[in-house]
């Protein structure tokens, strides 16, 4: 028996789609990563389909040198708006949805980011969630000053605490503290009001943040590592963790052991919400489904495909044979998680590198079914009743059509099975995913 009575669900804000070639589908629009109106209209939609979070992943830098990066649409040069510009524009076309972005800890400062989220928070009535990442390539380095990306374990030392130091100053005003008496002359309670004098490793901080405490009280953090320190680092900070799983029983051990985890640093397991990513190809037969799959992975350029791969490998592949097996490759600064599980999924399967490409092509590692939408809600069915998943997180294929299959067909029927909800009953993105509000600490 699961310990949630519904899942919870996120949505990928993608300008084309998720998958290597989508913007070559004949249904795929073209130069929407620029486009707001484009975006306002996918949130509206998650918004009518009940949806807890629409969200946005984030780079800092065009991969823009490899052989055949200008066959490389926008997604994978990773082309996009800023975040939290386009989520505070997004804010007030919506009222229920929430609104999750990335910001690197690497390169941004503690101060900045909790203002950011706080600011966030309040224009949308309670409804931010950060997506808390290190960044791992080092194109990102060379756009900030730095010759290379830090290393693994610095990275996330480093995150650690510039998470930390914007726990502080988001707590840093009391709820209650403005009390604006135009008759006494007193405009806030002094009592509530709190430098963090934060002096650690890496920052120096006094504070107090300079926007009051916001409706959540703290923005929702999100995590995605799945090595060892990001785990620790999911486990000890965050309210929703992002992964990439392909087995219901790798899934499932997975998010127990994250439970434990968290139970070790004192927090309640239960609240923590923990989504795989899913990505789905949707036809009214099984072989509709995969002949609209096979459609899409002829799209894939070899170079592209192969550039990809190096991307979420950590370096160039070089000349590589295509039809044989990936070769021995050393350890990556990049993604240790994401490195592995590419190791792992092509090791298991036996897989060609030209056939690891198009098996990542979908969403870089995470759950990808294809079928019909009854067999799809069962398999959802099965990872939620198995304790695999709290919910996903949707990774659309193709934008627009991938979002209306999953919409119109899927969600109905796990509607009906009771696992999603009918209507919004709460107003922020902790009510959503069942999440309490942080109690001050100075309270």
């Amino acid at each position: 028996m699961h310990d949630r009575q519904r899942m919870a669900l996120g949505l990928m804000l993608s300008g084309s789609g998720c998958h290597t070639a989508a913007w070559r589908d004949p249904g795929s629009p073209v130069g929407e990563q620029i486009n707001f109106n484009y975006f306002k209209g996918i949130a509206q939609a998650a918004e009518r389909a009940l949806y807890d979070m629409v969200f946005i992943a984030d780079s800092l830098y065009v991969d823009h040198l490899p052989r055949g990066a200008e066959r490389r649409y926008p997604r994978d040069p990773h082309l996009n708006f800023e975040p939290i510009t386009l989520l505070s524009a997004l804010a007030p076309m919506t009222t229920h949805v929430g609104l999750g972005g990335t910001l690197s800890t690497t390169y941004s400062a503690p101060y900045a980011a909790a203002r950011a989220f706080a600011s966030l928070d309040h224009i949308s009535g309670g409804r931010a969630a950060w997506n808390v990442v290190t960044s791992s390539s080092p194109l990102e380095a060379r756009n900030f000053g730095l010759d290379e990306q830090l290393d693994h374990s610095r990275r996330y030392a480093y995150a650690r605490e510039h998470v930390e130091v914007v726990q502080k100053l988001w707590d840093s005003w009391e709820d209650g503290a403005i009390i604006a008496d135009k008759a006494s002359g007193i405009a806030f309670d002094p009592s509530k009001l709190h430098a963090i004098d934060h002096r650690g490793t890496h920052f120096t901080v006094t504070g107090p943040l300079n926007v009051s405490r916001s409706p959540q009280g703290r923005p929702v953090l999100i995590q995605a590592g799945s090595s060892g320190p990001g785990q620790d680092l999911a486990a000890s900070i965050a309210d929703v963790v992002f992964t990439a799983q392909t087995d219901i029983g790798r899934a499932a051990e997975f998010r127990r052991g994250l439970k434990q985890k968290a139970a070790a640093f004192g927090r309640d397991p239960a609240s923590m919400v923990v989504l795989p990513g899913i990505t789905t190809v949707i036809g009214r037969t099984e072989r509709e489904a995969e002949e609209k799959a096979k459609s899409l992975q002829d799209l894939i350029d070899p170079q592209v495909g192969l550039a990809v791969l190096g991307t979420l490998l950590g370096g160039d592949l070089g000349d590589v044979d295509l039809d044989k097996p990936l070769p021995e490759l050393a350890d990556s600064n990049a993604s240790k998680s994401r490195f592995e599980l590419v190791k792992r999924i092509a090791r298991d399967e036996s897989l060609t590198v030209r056939q690891l490409y198009a098996r990542l092509a979908f969403a870089r590692g995470h759950l990808r079914i294809v079928g019909s939408a009854e067999r799809i809600a069962d398999e959802m069915t099965a990872w939620f009743k198995a304790g695999a998943a709290d919910g996903f997180l949707f990774h659309p294929p193709v934008m627009p059509r991938s979002c209306i299959d999953f919409d119109t067909l899927v969600l109905p029927i796990l509607r009906e099975r009771g696992l999603l909800r009918t209507e919004y009953t709460g107003t922020t993105l902790r009510d959503h995913l069942g999440l309490a509000r942080p109690k001050s600490p100075w309270a």
